[in-house]
C-alpha cells in the first residue's frame, strides 16, 4: 500500500491512497472461509458449501469491506503522522465507478481542507476595554423594593389599586355578551403588573368584591403562555378561541404592603447588627448588585477578544473546500446559496477554534479530571452550607460528586466553567485593559449594538 500527498495549494492538498491486492487479499480470505463454516446454502449441509459458491455470492462485498477499512486506517494513521490540521475530513474524488469485482489493484483519491499556519501572542499592544457596570441610584431603588415585597405583608382591602393581585371567576362570553355554557370557565388572580393594554388595566382599579367587567383577554395580555395558564386552557387553544371575550368577577382583593427599610429588615436580610441604617442597606445592595454584573462584563469582555483575534490575524481559510465539504456532509439538503449566506458565520466560529487551541497551547490552559471532581465537590459543599445542611467529609462529598460526574451534560457544565475562568483570567492577565465605568442601562445598549 502507497500514499502520497501532492503539494499544498491554497490550503488544500491531494492524497492519493495505492491499495494492491496483497494488501487485503489475507483478510478476504480469513472472512471467506469463515462464511463457509456457518453460512447455510440449499442443497448443502452447514460449513460444506464450495468455495466457489462462497466467493461467487460474498466476495465482492468482502473485498468492498475490506478495502474500505483498510483505506480508513492507514488514510488516518497518514495524517496523524504527518501531523497534517486537517479541517473537516477528507473528501473522496470521485474519478469514475469502480468495478469491484473485476479490479485487483485500487487507486483512491482524497481531497483535504489544512488550516493555516500562524502564531499568536499577547503584549501590551493588545489593548480592549472592560466595563464596569456601575449600580445607580434607579437599581438599587428597584432591589430595595424587590426586598421590601419579599418581606412584606399580604392584607385584602376592599377596593383595588394599581398593582393588587385580584383574585377573579373568569367567564367566556358569547358573541351576545352572556356567559357561554360550555364557554372557558376558571378561578384565577390577575396581577396587573401583567396586563399590557392601559385602558384595560384602568378598569381593574377601584373594583370591590363582587364587581364584575367584561375584557378582550388577548388585548389584555401578551404573554400566551400566562394567559392559558390563568384560563386553564392549553397554549394552542388560545389561536382558536370562539370568543375573546371574557366576564372578569371580583371574589377577593389581595395586596402586597413592602416591608418598611428599619432595622427589623435589615437584621432579617443580613443578620444582626450587620447593617445599622438605611444608607448601609443601600452600600450593601449596590455592591451586591454590581458584584452580579461581573458576570455580564466578563461575558461582553470574551467576545470581545474573539472578535478581536478573528479581525486581527484574518486567517486564509480554505474557503471552496470547505463549502463544498459542508454541501456534501450535511445531514439535512443545503444548497450553495442557502451556504452562502451561513457560510461566513461558520467560517468565523472555525477561525476562533483554531485561534482558541493556539491560545490553549501557547498558555498551557489544561482541565484535568481532577479539576472537574474538585470543582464540583465545592460546589457540592457550597450547596449544602447555602441550605444549612451538614457539609460532610471528604469521601461523601466525592461520593456525591462522582455520582453527578455520570452525566455527561453536567461534567461538560462543570468543565465549561473551569475552562472560561481559566480563559478568562489569561485575557485578562496579558491584554491592556482600559477599565470604564459604565450605567447598566448603557451597558445593555453597548451590548445591543455590539450584536
Amino acid at each position: 500500500m502507497k500514499i502520497t500527498q501532492s503539494k499544498v495549494k491554497n490550503l488544500t492538498a491531494i492524497i492519493s491512497v495505492e491499495v494492491h491486492e496483497l494488501d487485503y487479499t489475507e483478510k478476504v480470505t480469513k472472512t471467506l472461509q469463515n462464511y463457509q463454516k456457518t453460512v447455510q446454502t440449499p442443497g448443502f449441509r452447514t460449513g460444506k458449501t464450495p468455495m466457489n459458491i462462497i466467493n461467487k455470492k460474498y466476495k465482492t462485498s468482502v473485498v468492498i469491506d475490506e478495502v474500505n477499512n483498510l483505506i480508513q486506517d492507514q488514510l488516518y494513521k497518514y495524517i496523524s503522522e504527518q501531523q497534517l490540521k486537517v479541517l473537516g475530513s477528507p473528501m473522496p474524488i470521485e474519478d469514475q465507478p469502480i468495478d469491484w469485482a473485476n479490479t485487483l489493484d485500487f487507486n483512491f483519491k482524497y481531497e483535504i481542507g489544512l488550516a493555516p499556519d500562524f502564531d499568536i501572542k499577547i503584549t501590551s499592544k493588545d489593548k480592549l476595554n472592560y466595563y464596569k457596570i456601575q449600580a445607580d441610584s434607579k437599581i438599587v431603588d428597584s432591589y430595595c423594593n424587590d426586598i421590601a415585597k419579599r418581606y412584606g405583608k399580604m392584607s385584602s382591602p376592599e377596593s383595588s389599586v394599581e398593582g393588587d393581585l385580584v383574585f377573579c371567576n373568569i367567564e367566556q362570553l358569547d358573541l351576545n355578551g352572556k356567559v357561554m355554557n360550555d364557554g372557558i370557565k376558571n378561578d384565577a388572580t390577575v396581577s396587573m403588573d401583567y396586563i399590557v393594554n392601559s385602558k384595560i388595566k384602568k378598569k381593574f382599579i377601584g373594583l370591590k368584591k363582587d364587581d364584575a367587567i367584561v375584557i378582550n383577554v388577548m388585548k389584555a395580555f401578551n404573554n400566551n403562555a400566562d394567559l392559558a395558564a390563568m384560563l386553564n386552557i392549553e397554549k394552542t387553544t388560545l389561536s382558536n378561541l370562539s370568543s375573546e371575550e371574557f366576564k372578569f368577577t371580583v371574589k377577593n382583593i389581595n395586596r402586597l404592603e413592602p416591608a418598611d427599610l428599619n432595622t427589623d429588615l435589615f437584621d432579617k436580610v443580613y443578620g444582626p447588627g450587620a447593617v445599622n441604617n438605611e444608607n448601609e442597606f443601600k452600600d450593601k445592595i449596590k455592591a451586591e448588585a454590581e458584584a452580579q454584573f461581573i458576570g455580564e462584563s466578563d461575558r461582553m469582555f470574551k467576545n470581545d477578544v474573539v472578535y478581536y483575534f478573528i479581525n486581527k490575524l484574518k486567517l486564509n481559510m480554505p474557503d471552496d473546500f470547505l463549502k463544498r465539504w459542508l454541501v456534501k456532509t450535511s445531514e439535512q439538503p443545503i444548497t450553495m446559496d442557502l451556504l452562502e449566506k451561513e457560510y461566513d458565520m461558520y467560517a468565523k466560529s472555525l477561525q476562533w477554534q483554531l485561534i482558541e487551541n493556539k491560545i490553549l497551547e501557547k498558555y498551557q490552559i489544561k482541565v484535568t479530571e481532577d479539576d472537574i471532581l474538585t470543582h464540583a465537590k465545592e460546589l457540592i459543599s457550597m450547596q449544602m452550607k447555602q441550605y444549612g445542611q451538614p457539609e460532610g467529609d471528604d469521601k461523601q462529598l466525592t461520593d456525591i460528586a462522582n455520582n453527578i460526574l455520570k452525566n455527561k451534560e453536567e461534567r461538560k457544565k462543570l468543565y465549561d466553567q473551569i475552562f472560561d475562568e481559566r480563559t478568562l483570567a489569561v485575557y485578562k492577565e496579558e491584554f491592556k485593559l482600559n477599565k470604564k465605568s459604565i450605567s447598566y442601562d448603557d451597558f445593555v445598549k453597548l451590548a445591543s449594538e455590539k450584536k
